[in-house]
């Protein structure tokens, strides 16, 4: 019963599209367990470059399962759009994509509530979401008036759930943003517009994935974001809507904890995070400067420039501590090529003391100084090398101070986005 969990370590863009996407070869199954259409996965494939937005990134593997479950909000005008795309270069989506029947759907007002609180001075604590509608959704699910993929299935019991939520939305985004929904039946005739294209991918995931999992099938859980943008352990209130560590996928795909094997973790050689909320390694001169353009750091969903610092330790250990961890990947270490000092994050100073934990506190984390360790850079290019023993000395021996210090080890190091431009340091499942 091989199940193995890949997610991020940081505040996402840590580069997972391309693991899940190189993983995938050495599995049945990739199962997305959260998150909406705000995440973008960048995958690499026949010399073009496509982002995914909902569908797992195993899909571009023609033998590959992927799986939506449960756990993540589905936009129906963005899953369509999505399917069109891999449909025009070829690729088979029918008995390759299943989708839960207990996803909550994303709906229009969704969105107008999620970019009126943006855009709304003063009135509310701008978070710097991507405005597509991603919390409102997971709210109304909490609050048990969300619209899930089954709801599909009955005209009238659909309807009778939109109309439920129909004339207090339309009230309370009247009021706060001064905006104007449409008028119910257009609707809900947009919504039966991709009725049928949705119905055809439908299927309880939780027994799916469990009758996977007694049939010893290799599955894959893939996690958007990252650790630091978990809603319950992540830099609140600068968070996404849901649980991107370790513990979402039992809750987003019906899997039990008993039944996960690994957990991989996914980190960058630096940092970066999107949006806004407290970042205690950002840069704000020439390093940080080279780090975004060198990397090309810029949002695949949005496209808005991210912000750039040096590697967290504190960050990192976080996250291996909170989904167990137990083994990491390294992306854009290439990145750090022409950087002649190169510096690693391994405490946070409040108030005069040294802090080795992540406080829940944004005030406190807002207020830190990075507590650094300087490495010299080795100046020589390590884009395309596929074998550790060949890589600059001083690399290898940056990459097993990290290693050393979160005391856990490199199972890939990533020196390029595509696939062939990766050093393979051990097998994904323990016993293969």
């Amino acid at each position: 019963m091989p199940v193995a969990v890949v997610l991020g370590m940081q505040w996402g863009d840590e580069g997972k599209g391309k693991i899940i996407d190189l993983l995938a070869d050495h599995v049945d199954v990739v199962a997305r367990y959260q998150g909406g259409h705000n995440a973008g996965h960048t995958i690499c494939f026949d010399k073009k470059e496509f982002v995914l937005h909902l569908i797992p990134s195993g899909i571009f593997h023609d033998d590959k399962l992927c799986v939506i479950g449960n756990g993540v909000v589905v936009d129906p005008i963005a899953l369509s759009e999505e399917i069109k795309q891999l449909e025009s270069v070829g690729i088979n989506l029918e008995g390759r994509l299943v989708i839960s029947d207990r996803a909550n759907l994303i709906m229009p007002y969704h969105q107008v509530s999620d970019q009126g609180r943006e855009k709304e001075k003063g009135k509310f604590e701008k978070i710097g979401t991507t405005g597509r509608g991603i919390g409102p959704s997971y709210a109304d699910k909490i609050a048990r008036i969300g619209i899930r993929a089954c709801d599909l299935r009955d005209e009238k019991y659909l309807q009778s759930r939109l109309e439920a939520n129909y004339e207090e939305k339309s009230q309370v985004l009247k009021s706060l943003y001064g905006k104007q929904l449409p008028k119910f039946d257009g609707l809900l005739n947009d919504l039966m517009i991709f009725r049928e294209l949705i119905l055809k991918y439908l299927m309880d995931t939780n027994v799916l994935m469990n009758n996977l999992i007694s049939q010893n099938k290799n599955i894959l859980c893939e996690g958007a974001q990252g650790t630091m943008l978990d809603v319950d352990h992540g830099s609140y209130p600068f968070v996404t809507s849901s649980n991107s560590s370790a513990g979402g996928v039992c809750t987003g795909l019906g899997i039990p904890p008993t039944k996960i094997d690994r957990v991989l973790g996914v980190v960058k050689a630096y940092t970066t995070r999107v949006g806004e909320g407290p970042f205690p390694t950002e840069l704000f001169d020439n390093e940080g400067e080279q780090l975004g353009k060198v990397g090309h750091e810029f949002g695949a969903t949005t496209g808005r420039p991210r912000r750039c610092g040096w590697f967290d330790a504190v960050v990192a250990k976080y996250a291996i501590q909170l989904s167990g961890i137990d083994a990491l990947i390294l992306t854009k270490i290439d990145v750090l090529d022409g950087f002649k000092t190169i510096k690693v994050c391994t405490g946070y100073k409040f108030k005069g003391k040294v802090i080795q934990d992540m406080p829940a506190d944004p005030v406190i984390l807002g207020n830190c100084e990075p507590v650094y360790t300087e490495h010299e850079g080795w100046m020589e290019k390590t884009a395309g090398i596929k074998d550790f023993e060949k890589l600059p000395e001083k690399a290898r021996s940056y990459i097993q101070y990290l290693s050393d210090l979160l005391g856990t080890p490199f199972l890939i190091i990533s020196t390029g986005p595509d696939r062939e431009e990766t050093i393979q340091m051990g097998s994904l499942f323990v016993n293969s």
